[in-house]
């Protein structure tokens, strides 16, 4: 018998402490600028995936759904590509006259953990007539985001909405030009369908036969996100909030803020949610972290991003500051063993909870969550 468990979890306190902080967060990820890796292409593997999204009012049964499973479908892809680098990024558009028409709420990089938490701060609102601003919305996504370039890349984009583009604005490119540059970019262009509209799933249809994707239909609400429990996911969270406990924050205020929004965050994500969260960690090869984007010492030292005897006494939290360089390497060398001896151990749990899933009896998925991670399984291993 599979278990659905759809717990939320209220924690005022920390959230209203989370979104001041993660709004700075949200600033320099706007800021962020990555001109030079779009220009050389990375030896590394790369998969970059980016979501348009509409953020109408119709759209905020899938939306609150998407902020559950979101750790679930980057899941996906690291058990594909676990070697690889992974960059994610999150558009939203509603249409003139609404409170915005676009905007770029994380940008195509590696924090897939700022990603989760702007996910967790969007909302759905506007709209009320049927077509939207699909055509420029498709134009950020393909022409605006930090794309890399190479052969090595495997780019992916997903369109999702319920509602046809304004072929009636004239003064921006329509979406036949833009997938035109997504494919000269070799993007391949998805589309997913919510609810059953005759004009949205035609239009849908040819955007993603033009973009050499896939079309997608799901129900309008984005269809039964179901978060199955396992006997492992206790222990999981156990030993994450113990690894939680090997960060050393460090760096400029607003990282080290971040980095404290990042955890506040995703320590009020429902209880799958979490597990999900710790399953895409334990899995994720190369350079080890236990939270996305700069600001932990002990992962930085360790992946050789920062060095201990250059590092400016004022960018040291408290417990290492007056210390001698001996001392502060032998803090942080205790932490990382704890670290490695944690992270074993959730990643023996993750496996067997992987196991159990896979046991349990599941329908063809027809959620958002669902069709979004088939066929991100198909497209990378191709």
């Amino acid at each position: 018998m599979m278990t659905i468990l759809f717990k939320k979890i209220f924690c005022a306190g920390v959230l209203c402490t989370a979104f001041t902080h993660v709004a700075i967060a949200e600033s320099n990820n706007q800021n962020k600028q990555t001109v030079a890796s779009q220009q050389t292409p990375h030896k590394k593997s790369l998969v970059e995936v980016a979501f348009v999204l509409d953020t109408t009012g119709s759209m905020a049964s899938l939306i609150d759904g998407a902020k559950k499973k979101i750790w679930s479908i980057a899941d996906t892809i690291v058990d594909i590509n676990p070697n690889a680098e992974i960059r994610m990024a999150l558009i939203a558009y509603r249409d003139r006259g609404d409170n915005y028409v676009v905007k770029t709420v994380h940008q195509l990089d590696t924090d897939v953990q700022s990603l989760y938490s702007a996910l967790t701060r969007l909302n759905a609102d506007g709209g009320g007539d049927m077509p939207e601003s699909v055509n420029e919305a498709l134009n950020n996504g393909v022409n605006k985001l930090q794309w890399h370039t190479g052969n090595n890349a495997k780019r992916i984009l997903f369109l999702v909405g319920d509602a046809p583009p304004h072929m009636d604005y004239l003064d921006e490119k329509q979406y036949p030009a833009v997938i035109n540059e997504a494919v000269d970019k070799h993007i391949l262009v998805n589309t997913v369908q919510a609810g059953n509209s005759s004009s949205t799933q035609k239009v849908w249809k040819k955007i993603a036969n033009l973009g050499k994707g896939t079309y997608l239909s799901i129900p309008q609400d984005g269809g039964q996100i179901v978060q199955v429990a396992t006997p492992y996911d206790d222990e999981i969270l156990r030993k994450q909030a113990a690894l939680d406990k090997t960060i050393i924050v460090y760096g400029e205020k607003e990282i080290q803020d971040e980095v404290v929004s990042k955890m506040e965050v995703r320590k009020a994500a429902p209880k799958v949610t979490q597990v999900d969260n710790a399953s895409y960690y334990a899995k994720k090869l190369g350079a080890k972290k236990v939270i996305s984007g700069s600001g932990d010492l002990v992962a930085d030292v360790n992946n050789k991003e920062v060095d201990i005897e250059a590092l400016e006494e004022s960018k040291l939290p408290e417990s290492l500051k007056n210390k001698s360089i001996k001392e502060k390497k032998a803090i942080i060398q205790e932490k990382l063993k704890l670290r490695q001896s944690l992270e074993a151990e959730i990643a023996t749990l993750v496996k067997k909870r992987d196991d159990f899933l896979k046991q349990q009896q599941m329908d063809k998925p027809d959620s958002f969550d669902g069709v979004v991670k088939e066929t991100l399984a198909k497209q990378l291993s191709e």
